[in-house]
């Protein structure tokens, strides 16, 4: 998209890009299109997000495994880094973490096959997710994870639009704070729509396709 600009922080390497308009989601209609898709494939960024990710985890949080959903594995990755290293001080210190993704069925429902269900039973699981704004996809995996035996430790985004999810704290780096105006609508009650203003674009975690 021509219109998409940055917004940065002290971090060359953390920062949000976005584009203002009219788009459609899988469970809402929202004024900005948040692309993480770099922070998601380039190393130095994926880096940069944990980094501040995990300032949410020291001391006493016990991460096991961590559920990465959106495409979200290199940033998991980087954070299971973070939590071992030898200086962090956190009680995975010198401990493995499992980075895994779920596989989901037609009907959007989260699974794990049995060779993947020892890493979620009775693991302290870390739920990573690109965005969450309805909360949908981070709940699925918030589901999944109780439903298999695990212990949902928290939630982290790289965007977020709630503070909790499930009564489980959202921790992200980015809000609508940060975004002008941010609004997310019910796509039977969006205003965008009803003022006749047309959908630029349909986005998910893997991007968006122009209309």
């Amino acid at each position: 998209m021509t219109d998409m600009y940055k917004i940065r922080t002290k971090n060359k390497n953390l920062f949000l890009r976005v584009s203002k308009g009219h788009f459609a989601t899988t469970h809402s209609h929202t004024n900005y299109f948040i692309d993480v898709t770099t922070q998601k494939t380039r190393l130095s960024e994926a880096k940069a997000v944990a980094k501040e990710l995990v300032a949410a985890y020291h001391i006493n949080t016990i991460v096991d495994t961590i559920l990465c959903v959106d495409g979200t594995e290199v940033i998991g990755s980087c954070i299971a880094d973070e939590l071992t290293k030898e200086d962090f001080v956190n009680m995975n210190a010198h401990q493995t973490i499992y980075v895994i993704s779920p596989e989901f069925t037609s009907a959007g429902q989260l699974i794990f096959r049995d060779n993947l269900t020892p890493m979620i039973s009775n693991k302290h699981v870390l739920v990573l997710a690109a965005s969450v704004t309805t909360g949908a996809t981070a709940k699925a995996a918030i589901d999944a994870v109780n439903y298999y035996g695990g212990r949902v430790v928290g939630v982290s985004s790289i965007f977020a639009t709630v503070e909790e999810c499930d009564d489980y704290p959202v921790t992200s780096i980015f809000d609508p704070n940060d975004l002008g105006g941010y609004e997310s609508y019910d796509s039977h009650e969006c205003p965008l729509c009803k003022e006749g203003k047309k959908i630029e674009a349909l986005v998910n975690s893997f991007g968006y396709s122009k209309l």
